[in-house]
């Protein structure tokens, strides 16, 4: 591969990642939030006081919600702590404990509280470092992606599936450890339920680099070395089904049409979602590690703690939203991806297709 190839590639990932992210973002932070040990959707209706109006004159750190009524008749009062060591947490009067809500808003009424509570531009929180992270993280996988394949097609069969679970093992690996920093400011952003702080990502960085120093931006890193798995399982399909493609092409091999992008797409979300399902519990265990406060130690340590208090239920929320979310965000990605690789490999007259096609 030349370095013209190269550059095509890191500018065809940047711009596929953009694109994705921009649109999907609203789900991105409804799924961070019901992965969160915060919890902010336990009562449909309601979220912690923490996102609402401050009553004037109150400086504690908790505020008490209207009386309920239980199921043996007597009332409770519910408190929802806003301290960041602690998770939210219902806590009964007059004897009275009531149950852990087994109901699960749907997409839309957690969209609908984040906009009464919050506001529209709440759904955008953490958009900035997902704009500045997700181009170089996806220029630098899919950049990787391609050297690797190189290097293993040397020492390895050409093309084979081993090929691939090495090339995205190390185009993961890569892009994991060098943007984690910025994803981690991203899910502090997200999990800011407070309408008027206004929190600025610099602010963010300022705040855990003082608490922390640099490891703190790491938080959760060990959760996204596992990840990788999904990201290995995710291009060994979308390379197989693209390789079954391009045998039943009909156009020529200098030209694509509308119907090979569209059938790309469709490659994309269908090798997003296995993998997804697949490798899911690793981003609950991420999101928690990067919570604030330190119940949660390791990546081992943290599913264990999530099974034991949630049950596999918990180890899998926020599935559906992910689910919802990658489908047309990956769609998105490889579909552009490939077209920005089409469009300038035609500009610049190289013929990394042909020799794809070989």
């Amino acid at each position: 591969m030349s370095q013209r190839d190269s550059v095509i590639h890191l500018v065809a990932g940047g711009v596929g990642g953009t694109v994705g992210a921009i649109v999907t973002c609203p789900l991105e932070v409804v799924k961070t939030r019901q992965q969160s040990s915060q919890n902010c959707f336990r009562f449909v209706g309601e979220l912690p006081p923490i996102a609402q109006d401050p009553v004037p004159g109150n400086k504690t750190t908790c505020r008490t919600l209207p009386p309920a009524t239980g199921n043996n008749g007597h009332q409770r009062r519910r408190f929802w702590t806003t301290a960041p060591q602690c998770r939210p947490q219902v806590v009964a009067l007059s004897g009275y404990a009531p149950p852990q809500s087994t109901h699960v808003p749907s997409i839309a009424q957690c969209i609908k509280l984040i906009v009464q509570h919050e506001g529209p531009m709440a759904l955008f929180k953490g958009l900035g470092p997902n704009l500045v992270g997700v181009a170089p993280s996806r220029a630098i996988y899919f950049a990787t992606y391609s050297q690797s394949k190189q290097l293993w097609n040397k020492v390895l069969p050409p093309d084979s599936p081993v090929v691939h679970v090495c090339s995205a093992s190390c185009a993961g690996f890569m892009a994991s450890t060098l943007t984690n920093p910025i994803w981690f400011v991203k899910t502090r952003l997200q999990l800011d339920l407070n309408k008027h702080s206004n929190i600025t990502a610099f602010e963010c960085v300022r705040r855990i680099y003082a608490k922390s120093g640099i490891l703190g931006f790491y938080k959760g890193i060990t959760a996204s070395y596992m990840g990788i798995s999904e990201t290995v399982i995710h291009f060994v399909i979308y390379e197989a089904i693209k390789a079954e493609l391009i045998k039943h092409r009909t156009t020529g091999l200098d030209e694509r049409c509308s119907k090979d992008f569209f059938e790309f797409m469709i490659a994309g979300a269908i090798s997003k979602t296995v993998a997804s399902c697949i490798a899911y519990p690793h981003e609950v265990a991420r999101t928690r590690l990067r919570e604030e406060g330190n119940k949660y130690t390791g990546f081992w340590q943290t599913l264990g703690l999530v099974f034991k208090e949630e049950g596999i239920r918990g180890v899998y929320r926020g599935l559906t939203t992910q689910l919802v979310r990658q489908i047309p965000n990956t769609a998105i990605m490889m579909a552009t991806y490939e077209a920005v690789v089409y469009i300038l490999t035609a500009r610049f007259g190289t013929d990394f297709y042909d020799k794809d096609d070989d």
